[in-house]
Parts: structure tokens; sequence; C-alpha cells
């Protein structure tokens, strides 16, 4: 059994995966923008390819992709609404957002080397989870089905579907390898029983704001948490667990969220982001603080997205029941109806998953797949803040267990 585990190639986990939709390099804001409020994923991939457009400068990808002698074609990052969300923050483009929006896609990738790289079907599971471990988030895989010759010639033309050399493409994540590990969660006993405590996998190094802190001071933290595929922890003055403002959510927000973002407190944007839609007395505030700093551009947006139904947030899931009960936020206003324009998607409320630290490694996994997070906060039992456990963590631990199997 173990050896079997360890033969995996990456297009046994890429069965059933979508095709990337996917922009190119040179599109503007506003074309992800269109294309992320119309799709079922929270990320849309960025393409540079030569044979549409030259590359643009600074943007190679140093990833590995062997496709014949040709490199013309290659994702280059992705992007998603809180990449959108924290640029349109800043102050000049809070100003004019019409304007910011066109600029190119690419000033939003971050200048992190090999988040996106290129492999092969037949990378191994061993090789995938080292390239993850080494700070890769997505893996991207051609999809092995070639088009047939009369396929290619029936296909029309999209603007969001890369085929290159008659393949498409699809991503792997953390959570992918993740949910493929726990389905054979028995090979690696006893170790799943143990507590992460005992693992030694909590990790203390977090992103915090207070609960009556303004959000906007949150607005890096939140593009690093985007990066880091973690979470930004709200806290009450002791340093005790409130909620989360989580690039998750923020991700199946609109662009709008912005100026929520610049002009609300860190409690009120959990109650503005939380799953129902905005609620009404906070649409006010942010509109009249709008209007008290001159952002005229940013409220005539803001004000036309919440006349034509504004917030785009998914409707509710499932109430999945975690392992552990998440914490309860502070009092917040009732919820309003939202655009079923993200309707495929699964939003949660503000209220942030939680374990203990006695919590079993297997009952995390569990916790933070159902929840669809890459991470579970760690709290003891009067709520005081220990740490995080993130999927990297979990995937170290795996990994020195695959060597001694190897």
């Amino acid at each position: 059994m173990a050896v079997r585990l360890l033969s995996h190639e990456l297009s046994d986990l890429c069965l059933g995966k979508p095709a990337l939709r996917s922009l190119s390099i040179t599109s503007t804001i506003a074309d992800a923008v269109e294309v992320l409020k119309t799709s079922d994923e929270n990320f849309v991939s960025v393409w540079s390819c030569n044979h549409k457009a030259k590359t643009a400068s600074g943007f190679e990808s140093a990833a590995r992709f062997s496709d014949d002698d040709d490199d013309e074609c290659r994702c280059v990052g992705k992007v998603c609404m809180v990449d959108v969300i924290c640029y349109l923050c800043k102050d000049e483009n809070l100003v004019s957002p019409s304007v910011a929006l066109k600029e190119p896609v690419s000033v939003l990738l971050p200048k992190i080397p090999d988040l996106v790289m290129h492999v092969e079907p037949s990378c191994s599971l061993l090789e995938a989870v080292d390239l993850i471990l080494q700070g890769a988030q997505n893996l991207v895989v051609p999809i092995k089905t070639k088009l047939s010759n009369k396929r290619k010639q029936q296909q029309k033309p999209s603007p969001t579907v890369t085929i290159h050399k008659g393949r498409e493409f699809c991503w792997l994540t953390q959570e992918d390898v993740i949910r493929f590990l726990l389905s054979s969660i028995g090979l690696f006993s006893p170790i799943p029983a143990f507590s992460i405590d005992s693992l030694g996998i909590i990790n203390p190094d977090i992103l915090t704001i207070e609960y009556h802190s303004p959000a906007s001071a949150a607005t890096g933290a939140i593009s690093r948490a985007l990066v880091d595929q973690t979470s930004v922890a709200v806290v009450d003055s002791e340093g005790t667990l409130i909620g989360e403002i989580s690039p998750f959510t923020l991700a199946c927000c609109d662009e709008t969220v912005a100026a929520a973002l610049k002009t609300l407190s860190s409690g009120d944007l959990m109650a503005y982001i939380d799953c129902g839609g905005p609620p009404e007395d906070l649409v006010r505030v942010v509109t009249a603080r709008l209007k008290e700093r001159n952002l005229n551009g940013m409220l005539e947006h803001f004000t036309m997205s919440m006349s034509s139904g504004g917030f785009s947030s998914a409707s509710s899931s499932s109430d999945e029941e975690s392992m552990t009960a998440p914490v309860s936020p502070l009092p917040r206003s009732g919820r309003h109806s939202r655009s079923m324009s993200y309707s495929a998607r699964m939003v949660r409320r503000a209220e942030a998953i939680v374990c203990h630290p006695k919590s079993s490694l297997v009952a995390v996994m569990i916790q933070a797949i159902a929840h669809r997070v890459n991470y579970v906060w760690v709290i003891e039992d009067d709520c005081s803040l220990v740490g995080i456990v993130t999927f990297s963590d979990i995937l170290k631990v795996f990994r020195e267990h695959l060597d001694t199997m190897a």
C-alpha cells in the first residue's frame, strides 16, 4: 500500500479537475473583475503567451515546464478579488477607481517567484509536495486528454480558456494534496492521532488586528495573508480571538469592498463581509465617510454597485459543523439579500475556525477541508489565541513520514 501511494503521479490527482480559466497578462484589472464575477473559482490564472502577446517584462516564470523546446505559453501568476480590493485601497486609486481598473492586470501579481509553477502530469506526489513546501501555491498541470483534430476545428476560441498545443490545463493546490493524503490516512498511523501540540506544528507567527482598530490598518496584513494562504485574526484588547478578516471571504465579495475596508473598523468590516450581504446601516456609514473624505470616484462606483444589487457574495453554504465550535464574534447587524452571481461558491461567515492544542492532526485536517480553508486557528479554553496550523505545516509532517515509507 505504501509503495502504491508513492507511485502516484499528479495525473491521478487531476482526474475531474476543471480546465483553467485564464487572462492574458495584457488584460486590464477590469477584465479580471469581470471574469472573477462570472466564475465559480476565486482565482483566475494569468498567462503570458508569445504567440498572442509578447511577455511582459519582469514576469518571466522560473518554473519548470517541459513541452518540447517551447516556452512561449506559460501561467505567470493568479489573481483574485482580494488583489483588486487591496489595490483599490491605495489613496490614488480611491480617488479614481475607474482609472485604476484600466491598469494592466500584471500590476496585481506579487513579485514573489514560483508561487505558480508548471509541472508535467508525470510529476510524482513526492515532487509535488516538495514544490509546495518550497513555496509553490499552485501547480499548473497539462490535462492529458488531447483534443482531436475535429474537436479543434469545431471549438470556438474563448478568451477565458487556455489551450496550448491542443492541451488544456488545470492546477493543483495544497488542499488537493491534503485531500489525497487524507484518503490514505491509515498508511501514516499512528501520526494522524497525535496532537498538533506534540507534533510541534502550531505556528505562533500570526497576523492580528484589534477589533476597534481601523480596518485599513490591516490592508498589508491581508495582502500577506493572501500570499501565505492564511488569514488576519481579529482580537480584543486582551488578545482573545473574536473573528477574522479572511482573504477567502473577501475573495467572494466585489471590488467595492475596498470602500468598506478604507472607512470601517475591523469589527464593522467583519459584519460587512459576513455572509448575507452588508447591513444597510454600515452601507450608510461607508457612504457618509466617503463623502467626508471627498473620495468622489469611489463614492460613485460604490453607489452604482449598491443600486445595481451591490455586494456580490454568494448564497450561504450548508452549515457544516466543525469538530470544534467556531468562536462567535461580537453581535452584528442583521443580514440582507445579496447578488446570486457567485451562487456556486462556498462562503463562510467571519467567524474563525478553531481547534485546541490537544486536537489531533487528522481532526484538524478534516476541519480545514470541511470549511475550505488552508489553516485552523489554535486557541486555549479561554479563547486566547495561541497560533495557527496551516496545510503547509501539516504537509511537512507527512513529507517526513513519506521519506521513511520510501
